[in-house]
């Protein structure tokens, strides 16, 4: 352990060789004591034995900024908690840190960082206890046979319930091996008045079919 003001005065050569000495021990040594140097620069590296951090002196020579553990006993390197990872302009991309569970379980933090198998477990079963399924007639994630009010629907899209009236599906009688109906007045579809809100998704295609005096209809996905 070693400090030094680091400049060498104007003495006689023992004293001066002496000062040297003590100046080079010192940039040997880290700057390392249990308190701080009492000369200090900018940019000047100081390990504080009282701690076991390294320091570095601010540019504008006013604080010191932690750099990191040295864990003398297994002798590693540690790294200091909250630790930011930045890019080259210094803006953060993640933390080396772990942050609160309140924040994993609201899933509404977006900084990238550590987090352990607990903390996972714990928002996961947050989520699971808070979600309840949709039941509701036309709730968002509950399903109907609606009717599309003109044109065929594709399997996979997206219509507005605007255009989408409530149906019932009436019992199809005698279907024939390729799905035609023997007795063509059977209906299919019974169309109500009531066209739907929000937006919701087919779960099948109907090909349309001007000619066709039945309905158009299909299982549909409320989605939003």
């Amino acid at each position: 352990m070693s400090q030094n003001d680091l400049v060498i005065a104007n003495q006689t050569f023992p004293a001066t060789r002496a000062d040297i000495n003590n100046a080079l021990q010192a940039l040997g040594s880290t700057n390392s004591g249990a308190t701080a140097p009492s000369t200090t620069y900018a940019n000047m590296m100081w390990y504080d034995t009282s701690s076991n951090i390294l320091k570095l002196r601010s540019e504008a020579n006013d604080d010191w900024i932690n750099v990191g553990y040295f864990d003398q006993s297994a002798d590693a390197f540690r790294i200091l908690d909250d630790t930011q990872v930045v890019n080259t302009s210094g803006t953060q991309t993640g933390l080396l840190g772990d942050q609160s569970t309140a924040t994993w379980q609201a899933g509404t933090g977006n900084t990238e960082s550590l987090v352990s198998p607990a903390k996972v477990k714990a928002a996961i079963d947050a989520f699971a206890t808070t979600y309840v399924q949709p039941t509701a007639n036309g709730e968002v994630g509950t399903y109907k046979f609606l009717v599309l009010n003109g044109g065929g629907i594709g399997a996979g899209g997206s219509y507005s319930g605007s255009s989408l009236l409530d149906s019932g599906v009436n019992a199809v009688q005698n279907l024939s091996a390729t799905n035609t109906v023997y007795n063509s007045s059977a209906t299919q579809l019974s169309r109500g008045s009531s066209y739907q809100s929000g937006t919701w998704r087919a779960m099948g295609g109907v090909t349309y079919n001007s000619g066709s005096t039945y309905g158009r209809g299909t299982l549909f996905l409320r989605i939003s």
